[in-house]
């Protein structure tokens, strides 16, 4: 164990941490810095982008729940309740759209520049647009200016995010050895359901004020907040070293001059695996943290708080079961895992409403621990190596984030949505459910057509 607080995870015990994947050695040092700090620890980068990862996704998650709990009346007050709660959440998955804009930016510059470089600039960016929201007068303010500055700043949340995914992801899967990158490319994907825990417990403190004063100013809280934690990720993220795969690739000069055309002449079967392999999980992620944050109080008698309470409870846990999962994926395959948490996700819908239809807290609990820990987990611990390994170095930054970021637009966005329909059209959730059946079931017919994951693992 590193003595350095960044170093948490423990180093490769078979002192292979500064292996490739092709097989040669990485630097001790960064190039452009070889008296600096930057270590090529895979723990310690696994840690890095796992804190900055948390906080980018604080800021993303955020908006969802505000979304539900407080933006529609503070920026479509004049429309009737459904209609504003349509557009509220129309607000939250315009970000989605512009999730793969920025997967192809950030993918340009990472793979032919730098993958860190790309990363501290993703974080700057998440962190203004989060803190901007957080000042934003309301309609009553500014009219119709509000909304539409409220859009805008949401799609540079949805820009920055999307090139976090990609080299967040990267960074964690190119220092580690081979026989542990699902592990570590874990712990990035940690950090997701970190973003969430931490989200959901200060709108849970914070909607704990008095209802008019948090509808007025309390919400504004947990987006102002957000410029501490940049500042925490910034001062980690920017001690990485840079990415030994990407290294290897200037060497050998086989940088692409344009990888996002590059990926469409060598890669189509790859994006298209990589694109929808997430659809299920992402399906069954929004539904549980957003769509039951607005269905429990309405339907099950559950109050906000406690609904609240529940998803960063089941969050929690699903911290620590992503890499215990990524555990079983080095050992047993990532494309076997992508599979079994597919089918186990897909059995799991009918429970996670069984359980919040009871109206009660453990109900609750329970939901959310079904949804998460138990079915999330494990395809989202084995992902980051899974789509990592469907690319070349060459184009793997542009790969890895439009795959995630398209996949995000076509399931994650449309989800909270879909179901607000879905239940408003059958008045009931049994349709909700099947829908994210279905969704598990398409990802895990894409995972099938995977050979280059399953050639790896054989």
């Amino acid at each position: 164990m590193m003595s350095d607080p960044s170093g948490v995870l423990p180093d490769d015990p078979g002192g292979s941490a500064g292996t490739t994947a092709r097989g040669t050695t990485a630097r001790t040092t960064n190039p452009a810095n070889p008296n600096g700090p930057e270590s090529t620890n895979p723990g310690k980068v696994a840690f890095a982008s796992f804190i900055g990862t948390t906080v980018e996704w604080y800021d993303y998650f955020l908006f969802g729940t505000a979304a539900v709990l407080v933006l529609n009346d503070q920026f479509f007050p004049s429309l009737d309740p459904l209609a504003g709660q349509l557009a509220s959440l129309s607000t939250f998955a315009v970000a989605f759209v512009a999730r793969p804009l920025g997967g192809v930016i950030f993918g340009h510059f990472g793979d032919k520049l730098s993958r860190k470089s790309m990363l501290v600039l993703s974080l700057l960016m998440m962190g203004f647009a989060t803190f901007a929201i957080g000042l934003l007068p309301g309609y009553s303010t500014i009219g119709v200016a509000a909304p539409i500055l409220l859009v805008l700043l949401r799609v540079v949340q949805g820009f920055g995010v999307g090139g976090e995914w990609g080299g967040a992801v990267l960074m964690a899967v190119e220092h580690a050895p081979p026989h542990k990158k699902a592990f570590y490319g874990a712990w990035p994907q940690a950090g997701v359901p970190a973003g969430s825990v931490l989200s959901s417990l200060v709108f849970f403190l914070v909607q704990l004020m008095p209802n008019e004063q948090f509808m007025s100013w309390g919400w504004r809280i947990p987006f102002l907040i957000s410029a501490v934690l940049v500042l925490i990720g910034l001062f980690i993220r920017l001690r990485l070293t840079e990415s030994p795969e990407l290294n290897e690739v200037k060497e050998e000069k086989k940088v692409a001059s344009l990888p996002f055309l590059e990926l469409f002449k060598t890669s189509k079967k790859s994006l298209l695996i990589g694109i929808f392999c997430l659809v299920g999980s992402n399906t069954l992620f929004y539904i549980a943290s957003v769509y039951l944050l607005s269905y429990a109080p309405d339907y099950t008698g559950l109050n906000r708080g406690e609904v609240l309470l529940a998803i960063a409870i089941g969050a929690s846990f699903d911290v620590i079961a992503i890499p215990l999962v990524a555990i079983f994926a080095d050992r047993h395959g990532k494309r076997t895992m992508m599979l079994v948490g597919s089918l186990v996700t897909a059995v799991a819908a009918i429970p996670i409403f069984w359980a919040i239809n009871t109206g009660t807290f453990l109900g609750a609990v329970l939901a959310m621990i079904i949804a998460f820990p138990i079915a999330h987990s494990v395809v989202y611990a084995t992902s980051s190596g899974f789509i990592s390994g469907l690319f070349d170095p060459e184009v793997r930054y542009t790969g890895a984030s439009i795959s995630y970021q398209i996949g995000g637009l076509i399931s994650s966005a449309p989800a909270p949505m879909i179901s607000v329909l879905l239940f408003t059209t059958f008045e009931s959730w049994v349709p909700v459910a099947l829908y994210l059946v279905a969704a598990n079931l398409l990802a895990g017919i894409f995972v099938l057509f995977d050979t280059r994951n399953r050639a790896m693992s054989e």
